[in-house]
Order: structure tokens, then sequence, then C-alpha cells
């Protein structure tokens, strides 16, 4: 995921494969707030618009997680949608453990990738996983979470 408001990729990397965001500013170039690219990385419209059919509210908890491991994945049967859904599931996910999990933040790869970086060091690279959730179902969205929280 490119976000072009970020400013421009650089193309020196850490070991972790991503920077905090404090790290490589460019004189000149702004500093992108972390509270607003948490805002935009929660708002996963797709996902949020088949939960609120089905009756589930995204309210950034671990158990809107469970509600979503509930619903009958509809979105299968468009190969368009599909991917969308995983993308804005593992966004979900990352939402969850950023709201959550103490020290947890968004970072954005060199790529332009979206991942959570715990206290621990630890990187949680979660669209994948939401994509792979809602292409087959596992990992359920609780046992990710589950998973990233208790690093």
């Amino acid at each position: 995921m490119h976000l072009p408001f970020l400013g421009p990729r650089h193309s020196r990397r850490d070991d972790d494969g991503g920077a905090p965001w404090r790290a490589r500013r460019r004189a000149g170039e702004p500093r992108a707030d972390p509270e607003a690219v948490a805002e935009l990385l929660s708002e996963c419209e797709l996902l949020r618009s088949y939960a609120d059919r089905a009756g589930v509210r995204l309210d950034a908890t671990p158990a809107s997680l469970d509600a979503l491991d509930q619903l009958v994945p509809r979105w299968r049967d468009d190969p368009e949608i599909l991917p969308g859904v995983g993308h804005d599931a593992g966004l979900y996910v990352g939402t969850v453990v950023v709201r959550t999990v103490p020290g947890a933040a968004w970072r954005i790869r060199s790529d332009g990738e979206p991942v959570v970086r715990l206290a621990s060091g630890r990187t949680a690279e979660v669209v994948p996983a939401g994509q792979e959730w809602a292409a087959t179902g596992v990992p359920e969205l609780s046992r990710l979470y589950a998973e990233i929280a208790g690093s």
C-alpha cells in the first residue's frame, strides 16, 4: 500500500525493514502524524459495509474480531471484492492491536506496506493475514489478534 502523503519512498532500509515515525525525515519534508495515519488506516470501508449489513459493530475491540470471524463470507463470491475485504481485514486487525496493546504502533515499510510494530520490537504483517482470512477463513482474526497481542 503506497501512501503518497507520507512523502517519497526511502532507499535506505534498517534491519527490521522499516523506520519509526521520527526517523528518516529529510530536511524540509513534512513529518507524518502517527494519529492521522492510524485514523486513515482504521477506515476499512469495505469491511465495515459487510459488517454493518450483518449487524456487527466494528468498535476496535477484540470482541469485534470474534464477531467478524462469525460472518458468512459472501465476499468470496466476488473475486473483485475479495482482495479489498482482505486488505481491510488486515488493517482492522492492526487497528485493534494499535488501539488495545500498549506500545503498538503503525509503521510504514519502505515498500509502502503498513505493518504493526510492537513494543517488543516485533513487526506483525497484518495485511497478508487479513487477505488469507478473507479468502479461506484462516487464520481467524481473533486468533491472529491473540497471537500478536501475546508477543
